[in-house]
């Protein structure tokens, strides 16, 4: 899998206080590890929407990873909210994740993230609009 990367990502995570960009970049890693070993992906594009880290496959939904001042112990990964992602997450792993609405999985500082389930949300949205179809997104 190809991954383009973009430097302005990194100049994103090094405006954080130190712990957030160590989690964000944790995330980062998640999320390109998750694409080079999900079936079809070809290329992974890290780049910014909305001055956020983001990343896009040709069949994908974004995902999004940032943190936010007013919650300085909060960071997240962000999925698109009209795409029903973060709903069938929330049925397929219930508890498991904190979640702000149907955008977001919410982590707190201290959290330990469970990695196979959160890759899994992951390669989801990298390859939803091949799954959107399908009942639960073929969960």
């Amino acid at each position: 899998m190809e991954l383009v990367k973009n430097p302005k990502v990194e100049e994103i995570f090094n405006s954080c206080p130190t712990v957030i960009q160590q989690k964000l970049k944790y995330l980062r890693q998640l999320i390109i590890d998750t694409a080079s070993e999900t079936e079809g992906l070809e290329t992974l594009e890290e780049t910014l929407k909305w001055g956020e880290p983001s990343f896009v496959t040709k069949h994908g939904s974004t995902v999004r990873i940032n943190w936010k001042k007013p919650s300085p112990d909060q960071y997240a990964m962000y999925f698109t909210c009209t795409s029903g992602l973060v709903d069938t997450f929330r049925m397929v792993y219930g508890d498991r994740f904190v979640y702000e609405g149907n955008r977001a999985i919410v982590f707190d500082v201290t959290d330990e993230i469970p990695v196979q389930e959160l890759k899994h949300c992951v390669s989801l949205a990298l390859t939803y609009h091949k799954v959107k179809h399908l009942p639960m997104l073929g969960v």
